[in-house]
């Protein structure tokens, strides 16, 4: 339903409340331990595999580049969402300032939108390795990866100039309860006493080019390389290859199926509780489980590992 359009001299909500994850006391204590754990651990995890990538030469290849961008990533796309989830679960349900909303929503924008982009350079990344192979150090020269990295990050800020701008300039008047634990496009929309076909387009149409248009990339660079291992003359070469390909396809079918579902739609979405448990799944579970998938699994980042940790251990006296 339309909220009126004559706003005359009624307040504009200068703060918003965040209902958080769960408005339960008697499970918030153990939802607070749970995801602060899996916040320091994810933290934990890309920060290890940006130190490996950065210190070991070794690591100094395409694939680890995108990876440590990845890293990078995840670190901040945790740490725009997860304060506020805990801060809920902490103190209940809380105020949060029009300007901090716009700010989280901002960066979390670019984050989504380059991480969506990051993930297809990555599936083209291993496309050209498996499928073209003696192209590879043309074709991923390191000028190439520095600008498809450049332009994942630049896409991400560009979309997000224009989705929070079109956001924040809508009308607020009340309610002003957000049934999200952070500030979250749909929530948002959901609470404007203005017309907002504009900024549903907006949003819609850039989730069209940034989702779709990525996913189409990697589902293209995946199937290309599904063929190319089929036709392995070894049957050792194809195993490690799907091994590969198959784990990262649960990440990226998982993180854009919850996206797809909650943004690339063209009307805004009022299951709030079902957006909630999707935003968990991006949000928290994929940067968690995206460093083991992608690199703790990998037989030269675990010799990295294991050369850092012979290091790090103190130096033991030789026998007499």
């Amino acid at each position: 339903m339309e909220r009126p359009l004559e706003l005359g001299n009624v307040t504009r909500v200068q703060k918003f409340v965040l209902l958080g994850l769960s408005t339960r006391p008697d499970i918030r204590d153990v939802l607070f331990a749970i995801f602060l754990t899996l916040y320091l651990l994810t933290l934990l995890e890309n920060t290890l595999i940006i130190y490996l990538i950065c210190s070991h030469i070794e690591l100094h290849k395409p694939m680890y580049f995108f990876l440590g961008n990845l890293s990078c990533l995840e670190m901040c796309y945790v740490s725009v969402t997860m304060p506020s989830l805990l801060v809920g679960l902490w103190t209940g349900p809380y105020h949060i300032s029009f300007t901090a909303c716009m700010t989280q929503l901002f960066f979390f924008i670019v984050l989504i939108c380059t991480e969506c982009t990051l993930l297809a350079s990555m599936a083209y990344d291993r496309y050209v390795a498996i499928c073209r192979p003696l192209h590879y150090p043309l074709l991923m020269r390191p000028q190439v990866c520095l600008g498809l990295a450049l332009s994942s990050w630049v896409g991400g800020l560009l979309v997000s100039v224009a989705k929070t701008s079109c956001i924040a300039s809508l009308s607020y008047c009340g309610p002003n309860v957000l049934n999200h634990f952070f500030c979250d496009v749909s929530p948002l929309l959901n609470l404007s006493c203005t017309h907002v076909a504009l900024t549903e387009l907006v949003d819609f149409i850039s989730a069209i080019v940034i989702l779709w248009g990525s996913l189409l990339m990697a589902i293209a660079s995946y199937v290309a390389i599904g063929r190319a291992v089929f036709h392995m003359p070894s049957a050792a070469a194809r195993r490690k290859a799907l091994s590969t390909c198959a784990s990262h396809l649960v990440v990226v079918g998982i993180f854009y199926a919850a996206t797809l579902f909650i943004y690339a739609r063209p009307s805004r979405i009022e299951a709030m509780d079902l957006n909630k448990v999707l935003s968990v799944i991006y949000t928290v579970v994929t940067p968690m489980c995206n460093p083991v998938i992608y690199c703790l699994r990998n037989r030269e980042v675990q010799a990295a590992f294991c050369s850092a940790l012979s290091v790090w251990s103190p130096v033991q006296g030789s026998n007499p």
